[in-house]
């Protein structure tokens, strides 16, 4: 089988159609250099058989946070799981890597870790952390599409696996000469084509819980996943023979990509780039579409707490071009979501809620709100550093930037102490 991991033979591929293609990253000896976005092919079988648990790794790439009883996990997209003792917050340690290339997310219950792997569901038992095992691979059971780098000029559609066994992984920039990519009837200009492809009471139940980025969730014995346009529900009650229950389409979906998760009671809340939808899980194989709250075209993650669900909403880019704002939304009646209030708020990230303390990330660091009254709530702090999520638990507050995790303590008047900083 012809080995397309490497990117080097991407642009070898290329250059049998381009001639004169420069692989120079700088792109020095090019003319008028142009980046063009090309398909990175993989290996089924090779990325399943690279699956190992290893001793300790660094990291370089942006992550989510995760956290079950005292271990706390830095989710590292197409890297793996870092895992951390973190009985002792002021201290955590870094004790294991597991090496998982297709990683987004990560659930967890019973000391059994569910994790995507581009198109599978892999289990790991992570009982004995000084031995975690590989417990279960479900094949092909999770939908998987390469996400798009952002700000693409060009692009060459028609490099494809080869086999049943290779799939498109990802996308590679290759800088190449205008005159030959415009000549090429192979590359497109992307105007051209179309391309159509926190809550930490759970802890107390044996399962985990993310930030508000997740796309995993478990509710009983079931585990929710999101694909662009809908709602997977898998049977997870035999680890070892995991099934497809029911796949949920959102009623007021329209259009908008579905984002995230965040569940409360009996309701599972989907942040959307069109707005908050809301699904009921009380059949939790068969969840229920309940209700929506819409707005314009933004990337907006959403938690709640008691009747008022929160959510940051940040245009630009592929986000769309609404304003930057935080939505207030009273959910007293699940089935008709209205809008308490709206805070125009820049560039808003990740959030989380406690004791009507909310905590937003932006570009400044972190933003302690008074969310008493959800028809005002009134920023009271803003804490200087790079973080993208948080998770704030009953004991202290833990957040996620791009190859860093601070906690942090709570203290009066809406203030945080830091206590540790793990930077990779």
């Amino acid at each position: 089988m012809k080995n397309k991991l490497l990117p080097l033979v991407l642009v070898v591929t290329l250059c049998l159609q381009l001639t004169n293609c420069n692989t120079d990253d700088d792109s020095n000896d090019l003319i008028d250099p142009v980046a063009v976005t090309v398909p990175v092919i993989k290996s089924k079988t090779a990325m399943r058989n690279a699956i190992a648990i290893t001793n300790p790794q660094p990291t370089n790439g942006d992550g989510k946070i995760y956290v079950y009883d005292h271990l706390l996990f830095y989710i590292a997209k197409d890297s793996g799981i870092h895992v951390f003792n973190n009985q002792n917050p002021a201290n955590p340690q870094n004790i294991a890597f597991i090496e998982l290339e297709g990683v987004n997310d990560i659930s967890v219950k019973n000391d059994m870790l569910y994790a995507d792997n581009y198109m599978d569901l892999v289990v790991f038992n992570i009982g004995n952390v000084s031995d975690i095992e590989l417990v279960n691979i479900e094949e092909d059971m999770l939908v998987y599409y390469a996400q798009y780098p952002e700000d693409i000029l060009y692009y060459q559609p028609n490099i494809y696996p080869d086999n049943a066994d290779e799939f498109i992984a990802g996308h590679a920039i290759v800088n190449m000469e205008r005159t030959e990519v415009e000549d090429n009837p192979n590359i497109y200009a992307w105007n051209e084509i179309s391309i159509g492809i926190f809550n930490d009471a759970a802890l107390s139940n044996n399962i985990g819980v993310g930030g508000s980025y997740a796309k995993f969730q478990i509710y009983g014995d079931a585990l929710y996943t999101l694909d662009d346009y809908k709602l997977n529900t898998f049977n997870i009650s035999d680890y070892n023979n995991i099934s497809l229950t029911s796949e949920t389409w959102m009623g007021g979906w329209f259009g908008g990509v579905l984002e995230t998760t965040f569940i409360l009671k009996d309701y599972l809340f989907i942040g959307a780039t069109d707005g908050m939808h809301i699904v009921d899980l009380q059949d939790e194989f068969n969840p229920a579409y309940t209700s929506s709250f819409t707005h314009a075209t933004g990337c907006d993650p959403v938690v709640v707490e008691q009747n008022t669900a929160y959510i940051t909403v940040r245009g630009g880019n592929t986000c769309g071009a609404i304003e930057d704002q935080i939505n207030v939304i009273d959910v007293s009646d699940i089935s008709s979501p209205v809008e308490h209030s709206t805070y125009f708020f820049s560039n808003p990230y990740g959030l989380g809620i406690r004791n009507h303390v909310l905590y937003v990330c932006n570009d400044e660091g972190i933003n302690v709100f008074d969310a008493q009254n959800p028809n005002n709530i009134i920023l009271e702090n803003t804490y200087q550093t790079i973080s993208k999520d948080v998770i704030p638990l009953s004991t202290h507050l833990i957040t996620v930037g791009e190859n860093v995790i601070q906690q942090y303590n709570y203290t009066d008047n809406f203030g945080l102490e830091l206590i540790s900083t793990l930077q990779f």
